[in-house]
């Protein structure tokens, strides 16, 4: 277990986290944090992550400052590895534009890695749009 693994005293690394958020962040921006991560908390803890319907980039966070979103992204990323070394970065994929993603330092900083997942992500796009198209010509709904 690496020390970015290792839960210090009797806290899990993400209540760690977020006790280090709460000294460092606006204590408005830490509420909008909180508002948002606990039912995803929660519902990590209850094994019912599942059942969540949950996006960053959906039109009910648009009040969300991009270092709120982030943060609420790291915080989640925490509780689901239990790692405290992810981090967020900006791929720019030309299909769609910059895509900021959560991953673990090491992959962060591998250029060959950062690439490989810009490629996924591009390849996702096509299969979308590919879907998209197929869905729209057959009547159905597109809206996915």
């Amino acid at each position: 277990m690496s020390d970015s693994e290792i839960p210090h005293g009797d806290g899990r690394p993400v209540d760690m986290y977020l006790d280090l958020l709460r000294i460092r962040m606006d204590t408005e921006d830490y509420r909008l944090l909180m508002r948002v991560v606990e039912p995803v908390l929660e519902a990590i803890d209850e094994e019912r992550l599942s059942s969540l319907d949950f996006a960053l980039d959906s039109g009910a966070n648009d009040e969300l400052p991009q270092e709120v979103r982030d943060e609420v992204a790291l915080v989640i990323a925490t509780a689901v590895t239990g790692r405290l070394d992810n981090e967020v970065i900006e791929l720019d994929v030309d299909e769609t534009g910059p895509v900021r993603i959560v991953t673990d330092a090491s992959t962060a900083s591998d250029p060959v890695r950062l690439g490989e997942i810009a490629d996924y992500i591009k390849e996702r796009h096509r299969q979308t749009e590919e879907l998209r198209g197929i869905a729209e010509v057959s009547g159905l709904p597109t809206d996915f």
